[in-house]
């Protein structure tokens, strides 16, 4: 269904009205694989429907969209929220006063300080917004108004040239976790499950999430291996290898109480999801006591970790690739800054020279 880009003699009103129809369309087109409570976001949606009196309204129905499950819709929420307090105070009468200069204006005040992940999630949210409202507004005389917001020229962003690369552990930094692993004080009633999760990402470079929401059917072993079947990113699904060695003893503890809802492999003490955050938590504590510091403690550093020595010790690009689940080569190829062999080819190519 179409509706007037301009409706009610009010621009706040209209403004938050294309607002609630885009997050509508986001929350019903993203993916739910992760949604732990259907009910709170059909509810949501309904709510979404009937329309909200305020932006305030419209924020706690997308917060409570994201404890339900769908937490990607933050990436485009947020950036609109912001849109709505700086676009409502500049007087407009009409949304067609709305162009790309008066985009990039918001952007750049907007987004100062904002790391290069940050700004190019507000300019993604820029872009789709104001496409939808390209294909869903419809005027009397049968036309559209059409924005064409592509924020091409937006000086915002550093682009590749500004990319940091990835902190990751030394081979014999990794040697002191693992020890660390084994020796850090876990309650005993979380002890095994922790140091399997953890290994299970070191060992094997996947992400923390698709770590935690792995399921039992996921797991399955064969000979000295476990054979991992993992749902990425966009529900692509890949398998991994990690052998038995480094988490059965563990696993096995694990599995004899584990008591999780969903079939999940890993779950905390409700039988829920465990969070990014709690297993971060977990990993930079052991990182402390094993006295590694690095610029970033996260667990997400153990993914680079695996993959910088994945890269170095088969110099397979593609096998990188294929194990890490990236969409793209050029994801992968930033872990080949890495390879000392051939900088110092490249530092020694003036050697001959008299």
């Amino acid at each position: 269904m179409k509706y007037p880009l301009d409706f009610k003699d009010n621009f706040e009103k209209t403004l938050l009205f294309w607002i609630e129809r885009f997050i509508r369309y986001k929350l019903t087109s993203l993916s739910n694989r992760l949604v732990k409570d259907k009910n709170s976001v059909a509810e949501v949606i309904n709510s979404l429907v009937k329309g909200t009196s305020s932006i305030n309204e419209l924020s706690i129905l997308v917060k409570k969209a994201r404890n339900a499950g769908l937490s990607g819709i933050n990436t485009y929420y947020k950036p609109l929220e912001k849109l709505y307090s700086y676009l409502t105070k500049l007087g407009l009468a009409s949304m067609k006063e709305i162009d790309e200069e008066m985009i990039i204006d918001f952007l750049t005040s907007s987004t100062g300080g904002l790391s290069d992940a940050s700004k190019k999630n507000h300019r993604i949210a820029m872009i789709n917004f104001f496409s939808y409202i390209d294909k869903q507004n419809l005027e009397d005389d049968g036309s559209s108004h059409v924005f064409g917001i592509e924020l091409k020229n937006w000086g915002g962003l550093r682009g590749k040239a500004g990319q940091k690369l990835p902190v990751y552990l030394t081979e014999e930094e990794i040697s002191r976790f693992i020890k660390a692993i084994e020796t850090y004080p876990f309650r005993c009633e979380v002890a095994a499950r922790n140091r399997a999760l953890i290994k299970t990402i070191l060992y094997t470079g996947i992400r923390v999430s698709e770590a935690t929401n792995l399921k039992i059917k996921d797991i399955i072993p064969d000979s000295d291996i476990y054979l991992l079947k993992i749902t990425g990113k966009g529900n692509k699904t890949r398998v991994v290898m990690i052998k038995s060695k480094h988490i059965k003893k563990d696993l096995d503890e694990w599995l004899s109480f584990r008591n999780c809802q969903k079939d999940l492999l890993f779950c905390n003490k409700k039988g829920t999801t465990l969070t990014q955050a709690y297993v971060s938590r977990m990993v930079e504590k052991i990182l402390i006591s094993a006295g590694i510091k690095k610029e970033k403690n996260g667990a997400h550093m153990l993914r680079h970790t695996f993959a910088t020595l994945l890269y170095l010790k088969s110099k397979d690009l593609v096998l990188v690739q294929e194990a890490l689940g990236h969409a793209s080569l050029d994801t992968s190829r930033i872990y080949t800054h890495f390879d000392k062999n051939k900088l110092y080819k490249a530092a020694s190519i003036m050697d001959d020279i008299k």
